[in-house]
């Protein structure tokens, strides 16, 4: 099983920035597709950015333009760079594969954007 760890998020005012990471406990870049996902309050969770094998990226219309998904396969950590941020990105930031989810959802990064 591959442990996955979030950091990073915060309180952040409208218009700001953070940058998230999720650590890996063991190299699967190479493997499988990785995806940042978010779960609002009452909300189901839902995938905003993904980055293939190749290094493709791709965006929910929600956040393109704003955020920027990239991995650093060395470190075996993928981030999330989160720009001009919106009270609507508030949230439970995680990470895991993508198509399909293999993991167990780590513990999350809140990303509270409120001024």
């Amino acid at each position: 099983q591959v442990q996955l760890v979030e950091s990073g998020g915060g309180l952040v005012q409208p218009g700001g920035s953070l940058r998230l990471s999720c650590a890996t406990s063991r190299s699967i870049f190479s493997l499988y597709h990785m995806g940042w996902y978010r779960q609002a309050p009452g909300k189901q969770r839902e995938l905003v950015a993904r980055i293939l094998i190749g290094g493709s990226t791709n965006y929910a219309d929600s956040v393109k333009g704003r955020f920027t998904i990239s991995k650093d396969n060395a470190k075996n950590t993928v981030y999330l760079q989160m720009n001009s941020l919106r009270p609507e990105d508030t949230a439970v930031y995680y990470c895991n594969t993508f198509a399909p989810v293999r993991y167990s959802w780590g513990q999350g990064t809140q990303v509270t954007v409120s001024s």
